[in-house]
């Protein structure tokens, strides 16, 4: 058994938090630079640029890339042969959060009740923490901070076992398309397919994990993946909702086992600024 403190989580976290907010994945801007290559709007080339000059100021600043640095929401591995001294992990990873956004000056966008007081819980937690026990002595911790302008477009629908791959499609690109410029595109699109209702929602927010542009391993996915992108980049949103051919930078799906009755469907989207960090104790 390998113990980690409490402490050291903590610390690791807050890392996490200062890291994503200030430094855009090399894989999301290796996907913004392939968009200005592909992009045939002369004016949506100069949004794509902008974007990318935006990134690497905040990185040598540093500086958040965004105003809004997202709730906080967690995918940890926990190896079933380590032992968190000290303390919970969930504690852990939520006092962590409070350092890294108060150190870091980071933006609190978090309130304690959702309907009635809304009051800021002035630390920008309690982070959203899914937990996969795995086998091994290892600690892995992924950050994925979520704005609330593309959180705001998600969407679940349960379709019938009977339905067309088309209509999966449509209803992704329609997701996408109906949003418009308020999830600042261009977007990636995490597509959870399978599972239970909440299921299909966590996994199509997990599918954002994987590095932009990656395909599915499973060959009908992939070319699923494929058709779903270009029928949302022929639909003319384009970067920041102002045209242009590159509305999306990919397209992600996850999938899961489901009930012989139920085929649900749940789409999660990362505006331009796709942060990420993962960091393996």
């Amino acid at each position: 058994m390998r113990t980690i403190s409490y402490a050291t989580v903590v610390g690791a976290v807050k890392k996490l938090c200062i890291q994503a907010a200030c430094n855009l994945p090399p894989d999301v801007i290796q996907s913004l630079e392939y968009a200005v290559i592909k992009e045939q709007s002369p004016s949506a080339k100069i949004i794509l640029d902008q974007c990318i000059k935006n990134a690497q100021i905040a990185s040598s600043e540093p500086l958040p890339i965004c105003q809004d640095t997202g709730f906080a929401v967690f995918f940890v591995s926990l190896g079933s042969e380590i032992f968190i001294k000290g303390g919970q992990i969930t504690d852990a990873i939520n006092e962590g959060v409070c350092c890294g956004y108060k150190d870091a000056y980071l933006r609190k966008s978090i309130v304690s009740d959702p309907l009635f007081e809304r009051k800021n819980t002035q630390d920008n937690s309690p982070a959203i923490t899914h937990i996969n026990i795995v086998s091994g002595d290892k600690l892995s911790i992924t950050l994925l901070p979520k704005g609330g302008g593309s959180e705001n477009l998600s969407a679940l629908r349960m379709f019938k076992p009977s339905d067309e791959k088309s209509s999966i499609i449509d209803f992704v690109a329609t997701t996408v398309v109906n949003g418009g410029g308020n999830p600042c595109p261009p977007v990636i699109v995490g597509v959870g397919i399978g599972g239970t209702a909440d299921k299909a929602s966590c996994i199509a927010k997990e599918a954002l994990l994987r590095p932009a542009g990656t395909p599915n391993p499973h060959p009908g996915y992939a070319e699923l993946e494929n058709e779903i992108l270009q029928k949302i980049n022929s639909s003319g949103v384009g970067p920041q909702g102002l045209g242009g051919t590159v509305s999306a930078l990919a397209v992600h799906i996850e999938y899961f086992p489901c009930h012989i009755a139920s085929l649900p469907v749940a789409v999660n989207l990362n505006c331009h600024a796709a942060r990420k960090a993962t960091i393996v104790l």
